[in-house]
């Protein structure tokens, strides 16, 4: 039963061995020299250290980071000797590189505009159902995301000329919307869709490994072998970002699978030095990419795209036909439906319900009960930062009926347990980064897995679960995952990856784990390259059963401890996972569809063999072996020693250069000014320098004919200086930005609260103005003052979520307060304002019902225009950069004229219901495609006390529908219409209409 993977040699890939320093109790690698001392003014708000070569720019936190940075550094420079031999391609400028520990889950990003730049997470990777390549992380990340950096900075004379045109390499900023075409001048390959970014990635990774990677993977050949089964859908280039990515449980995971799969097929029905060709950029060769496919395949990308869907058609019937050739299991379904990603699931023994964690589009994730006899779920609670495909990591204890589970998956995850009987549920550990947690009965303690500093450590949590105590921390490299304990608390069974690939379950005895000895199996098994996952002890610990692609297809295999025998128990023909042995002998397995793991019944029996599946890649390396002399080497290889050109800490403002400078224009009371726009910033953007110089030919106004804007910000702070303030968006009206005279301001930001969803945000800010004619916040009032000092504070508390397939939020509630002080003409005006906003979701999928609040008043001199807010209208341009709806917000009321209302002392509250999204699909081409339509209605309500003391009740009632579309490929944009008419004691006033074109 050998895999039918064809691989190259892997020999080669490496065998070496953030912010948080580990524990006393946890072994770590020792720190290197410490570094000098240095003046506190100098150190930055987030510490880093830097190496640097003629390439790299490595940041990272010293010292619990120090030790991989020689590796990191290697691996990095391997890659871009790849990347310069095969795309004849040099880097436009120093690529930053920056690592950092803020998740427990290994991730990575990368950017090639306004600068070359990577982040990487150091924490292991997720493996589940081997979406991800088993071999080491940092050399897998840096092939990939240094892929990324090379396709999309790649640059001929004509983009060179352009950037020199610029100064760098414009992205697209809102503030200045012209920026969009600049990028696309300087950068056109960063203009293409997320799944040519991602399968062409992922595509030149898996060679660069010598075939070890996802697109040979057999998790891939498996979704595509199940649409093919189902008769599923397959979406087109425009299909799959309008809708593809949003309305499957897999979301953006998408345009990791068709957009490989695609690449893949070009490779093996063409060549893989065509597929070479369109990604690079030579001198002669299409900036667009499309263009350019045309000219290197000879047909279009969309006609290629029809072929490849049929070829697949014809590839998976041949598979699913050799799988029918030996007998299938049949799994009984205990649910009607999918339930799209599935966690670790038990049984209740008293009334055979599944209690688990399911996400799919359309509900909040969150923990359930599922019954087996009617499929339904009896919701338990949502889970904060639920995960894909793993949804959290659960643990149970039959007796008690007792449950415990992470949240916070992709940060620093919390344990929460919870009494599946009642939902009454209370945080045992918060931040303490422990997950594949499982229950052992014998003591009732908790054991689990801690991410910190890139290493693993096994814990143990004793009741009553509010501290843990450190087992064995675990090599660098070494990765174990996928825990379990026998019945009787004496095994504990894991899966261990090995930093060169190989993948084991390992059994240990617990009483020596807790005797404090290096750990040491009882028993070893391995399944060939395949990931073992999810392996449990049978109720009478005799066998382990788990899931494996041993033969390319995940089927369940069984361990027997005492004869070391290992026997396949299931012939899928998708694939079964995440068994549950139960007293009978049948076993509870999750069975892969198109919609996502469907919970069956099966009867194991040993087999003798099992069908097997042809791999497109296999397919690619025997048609085409040049991929097989792809691979990139070893790190080890590089001496980084020769290559490092300096080394010290990294100061922001001492790093800023130019970033860009190019051509704007901009409004000023209804007239067009145009003018440069500069920006400089450090390669991570932590200091900025925005500047912008306009000027309005033929100025009617006197003394503001010259426009200027400069502004500094850091992480926290920013100070601003303005001359005649002109902005791009009132160049389409109504709502005006554009202010004469001077003002100097300074801010500060900071979050006392980071939790995501939940997040406590603080903000001042401290103006001085002269020169106004009118008010800073109300464009229709006129000043009676030449000089105005302002200051206003504001504490914003959020804590929203939403399902998937959502395009805003459905549930949670949100609060600010703000305390403000205007002083003109030597009087003061102090103010007060206060909202409160309240979500649910409905039953339907993605609809929700809100309710926002706002109530405020101002103190001061009546008689002075400072002494009221001023509320009305929309409140959007008909091109705007804010929020899109801005009803929701205190000072717009629509059905009135802007700032129309004036009240000294108001309360307000507007009612929401937002309706399903209605989504599109192959609705316009690649570059612009509408995705979806939102629609939503409101009603509002307004007590005013004007200044002179007259009260007002006025009403509003109106709908909203948001366009959802997509510019240069990966830009959102929305168009919004509406109505809304205003009423005074319920008296029809007036009414007013939205047009209003969103910018990203």
């Amino acid at each position: 039963m050998a895999q039918a993977q064809a691989q190259t040699d892997a020999s080669d890939t490496p065998t070496q061995g953030e912010v948080l320093s580990p524990p006393a109790t946890e072994e770590a690698p020792p720190p290197e020299a410490p570094p000098p001392s240095r003046d506190p003014d100098d150190i930055p708000l987030i510490d880093l250290s830097r190496l640097e070569t003629e390439d790299l720019r490595l940041l990272y936190f010293d010292p619990s980071e120090t030790y991989l940075t020689p590796y990191v550094a290697r691996s990095f420079q391997n890659s871009l000797n790849f990347e310069r031999r095969i795309f004849g391609w040099e880097p436009w400028d120093q690529v930053t590189l920056l690592l950092k520990d803020f998740g427990d889950y290994g991730n990575a990003a990368a950017r090639s505009s306004p600068n070359n730049a990577l982040l990487i997470d150091i924490a292991p990777l997720s493996l589940a159902y081997e979406t991800f390549s088993p071999g080491e992380r940092f050399f897998t990340l840096t092939n990939h995301e240094v892929t990324h950096v090379a396709l999309m900075d790649v640059w001929n004379e004509r983009d060179a000329f352009w950037r020199r045109a610029f100064g760098g390499k414009p992205m697209p900023v809102q503030e200045h919307p012209e920026s969009i075409l600049y990028n696309y001048l300087a950068t056109p390959r960063v203009n293409v869709p997320r799944w040519f970014l991602e399968g062409s990635a992922v595509f030149m990774e898996t060679w660069m490994a010598g075939g070890f990677g996802r697109a040979q993977g057999a998790y891939d050949e498996m979704v595509f072998r199940s649409m093919v089964r189902d008769d599923a859908h397959f979406y087109s280039p425009v299909g799959l970002e309008s809708e593809g990515i949003f309305v499957d449980f897999q979301v953006g995971v998408n345009d990791y699978l068709y957009g490989t799969r695609f690449f893949s097929y070009l490779a093996q029905r063409y060549s893989p030095e065509q597929v070479v060709q369109w990604l690079r950029r030579d001198e002669g060769s299409e900036a667009y990419y499309q263009s350019q496919f045309r000219r290197v395949f000879d047909l279009s990308l969309n006609q290629a795209w029809n072929e490849w869907i049929a070829w697949e058609h014809s590839f998976q019937r041949n598979n699913l036909e050799a799988l029918r050739a030996h007998p299938l299991t049949e799994a009984v379904s205990l649910s009607p439906r999918a339930l799209g990603s599935v966690s670790r699931t038990f049984v209740d023994p008293r009334t055979d319900e599944l209690i688990g964690a399911f996400r799919y589009p359309g509900v909040i994730g969150h923990l359930g009960v599922l019954d087996p006899e009617s499929g339904e779920i009896r919701h338990l609670t949502d889970i904060k930062g639920a995960m894909l495909y793993r949804v959290t990591s659960l643990a149970y204890d039959p007796a008690s009926n007792t449950a415990w589970y992470t949240t916070d998956n992709y940060a620093y995850r919390d344990i929460i347990e919870i009494d599946v009987a009642t939902g009454h549920e209370h945080m045992v550990l918060r931040d303490a980064r422990i997950g594949d947690i499982v229950f052992n009965p014998a003591d009732r303690s908790l054991w689990g897995l801690r991410h910190l500093n890139g290493y693993v450590t096994l814990v143990r949590i004793p009741a009553p679960y509010e501290s843990w105590n450190q087992i064995y921390t675990f090599p660098f490299g070494r990765v174990p995952f996928d825990l379990d304990i026998s019945a009787d608390g004496g095994m504990l069974a894991m899966s261990v990856g090995e930093i060169n690939g190989d993948q084991s379950v390992q059994v240990f005895n617990t009483a020596d784990l807790t005797a404090g000895a290096t750990p040491t199996p009882i028993s070893t098994f391995s399944l060939g390259t395949a990931t073992p996952e999810g392996f449990v002890f049978s109720p009478d610990g005799r066998y382990l059963f788990g899931s494996a692609y041993f033969t390319g297809v995940s089927n369940i295999f069984r361990y027997e401890l005492a004869t070391q025998e290992l026997e396949a128990v299931s012939n899928a023909e998708t694939g079964f996972f995440r068994p549950i042995p139960r007293p009978d002998g049948s076993l509870i397995v999750y069975e892969y569809t198109g919609e996502g793991f469907r919970p069956g019944v099966i009867h194991p029996l040993p087999l003798d063999d099992l069908g097997a599946v042809r791999f497109l890649g296999a397919e690619i390396a025997q048609s085409h072996p040049v991929v097989t002399n792809w691979t990139a080497g070893s790190p080890a290889n590089v001496d980084l020693d020769s290559l490092i050109t300096e080394q010290g800490h990294y100061t922001p403002r001492d790093e800023m250069r130019l970033g860009a400078t190019y051509p704007v224009v901009e409004g000023y009371r209804g007239r067009v000014a145009v003018g440069y726009h500069a920006v400089f910033e450090d390669p991570l953007q932590f200091n900025q320098l925005h500047m912008t110089l306009s000027y309005l030919p033929n100025s009617p106004f006197e003394d503001q004919d010259w426009h200027f804007d400069i502004e500094y910000k850091t992480l926290r702070w920013r100070l601003r200086y303005w001359h005649n303030d002109a902005d791009f968006y009132d160049l389409f009206g109504p709502t005006e930005r554009a202010r004469a005279g001077d003002a100097f301001i300074v801010g500060y930001h900071n979050s006392f609260i980071y939790d995501p969803p939940r997040q406590l945000d603080f903000s001042i800010d401290a103006a001085y103005y002269t020169g106004l004619d009118t008010l800073p916040s109300a464009q229709e009032v006129s000043t009676s003052f030449d000089e105005l000092a302002s200051i206003n504070a504001l504490w914003t508390y959020t804590n929203t979520t939403r399902s998937l397939g959502a395009v805003d939020h459905e549930r949670g509630w949100r609060w600010n307060v703000a305390l403000g002080a205007d002083h003109a003409n030597g009087e003061t005006f102090p103010s007060v304002r206060a909202g409160v906003d309240f979500g649910v979701p409905l039953p339907l999928n993605n609809a929700s019902a809100w309710l926002y609040t706002a109530a405020g008043t101002v103190g001061g001199d009546d008689a002075s225009p400072l002494s009221a807010w001023y509320m009305g209208a929309f409140g959007n341009n008909y091109v705007d950069d804010r929020e899109i709806k801005r009803y929701r917000e205190f000072d717009s009321f629509p059905g009135f004229a802007i700032n129309q209302i004036e009240a000294q002392t108001f309360v307000r509250a507007v009612g929401e219901l937002n309706l399903p999204p209605l989504r599109f699909e192959d609705l316009g081409v690649a570059s612009i495609f509408l995705s979806s339509m939102r629609p939503a209605l409101f009603v509002g309500a307004l007590e005013a006390e004007s200044r002179t003391g007259l009260n007002r009740s006025l009403q509003s009632a109106g709908v909203q529908t948001d366009w959802n579309f997509t510019v240069a490929h990966r830009l959102p944009m929305t168009l919004s219409l509406g109505y809304a008419r205003g009423f005074e004691d319920g008296e029809a006033e007036s009414d007013e209409v939205l047009l209003s074109l969103k910018i990203m």
